[in-house]
């Protein structure tokens, strides 16, 4: 199927989920995710509409970044390391991933303009993925007022994936308590009004439970 096609039947799920639970459409960014397809995919995603583009390997960021480059918004939604951040950090407009001090400083030290950050939580506690524990969340936070050129705007998230849907919602709800916990702190540089939650499988129950960007990927632009 055509991205047009894939994305018709996205949003149509989308707009019941809104409905459901009284949100408007407009509330959610989509990213389009484009790990392992081609560059002409890629064009074909942005031709659709879909702007915002989420990569998780700077080369392949990078690969894409060459040949579309400001056509799209970049968000790298990976696991970034500390050595990488100078190769991305004025392409692209979010980091989704933030959880080390070591990046936030390469960050600070190597970006022009403040960079819109999500901190990446790990509620499920799956060995396999990366984030922080949600009591290490808000001295987390707190650290990074040393660094002038991280802007907290949210958090992200990683639902393993199941069919419980009642297992999803938890995690999901458990991200937005987090966030809301933040919000109370009223910190200057982590207004934390994003939740980036929600992929293929998921993203209409995260919408539900209140994510402001879902990152879809197969459903939208195949494997």
């Amino acid at each position: 199927m055509s991205v047009t096609e894939n994305l018709a039947i996205i949003r149509e799920k989308m707009e019941q989920a809104c409905r459901k639970v009284n949100r408007q459409l407009d509330e959610i960014t989509v990213i389009g995710v484009t790990k392992y397809v081609t560059i002409e995919r890629t064009e074909e995603l942005i031709a659709a509409g879909i702007t915002n583009v989420g990569e998780n390997r700077t080369e392949e960021l990078l690969h894409k970044y060459e040949t579309i480059a400001k056509k799209a918004n970049w968000h790298f939604i990976g696991t970034l390391q500390s050595r990488k951040v100078k190769d991305i950090v004025d392409k692209v407009s979010a980091i989704h991933s933030l959880d080390r001090l070591s990046v936030a400083k390469q960050i600070n030290n190597r970006s022009d303009e403040p960079i819109d950050c999500f901190i990446q939580v790990n509620i499920s506690g799956e060995e396999t993925k990366h984030g922080l524990r949600e009591e290490d969340v808000i001295p987390f936070i707190n650290e990074l007022q040393q660094f002038e050129k991280v802007h907290v705007v949210g958090l992200m998230t990683m639902a393993p994936h199941v069919d419980n849907e009642e297992e999803l919602r938890s995690i999901f709800r458990q991200l937005r308590k987090i966030k809301e916990s933040v919000v109370e702190q009223k910190f200057a540089h982590a207004p934390c009004n994003y939740l980036s939650m929600g992929m293929s499988n998921d993203y209409h129950i995260a919408i539900e439970e209140g994510a402001t960007h879902i990152r879809i990927g197969s459903k939208l632009v195949g494997s």
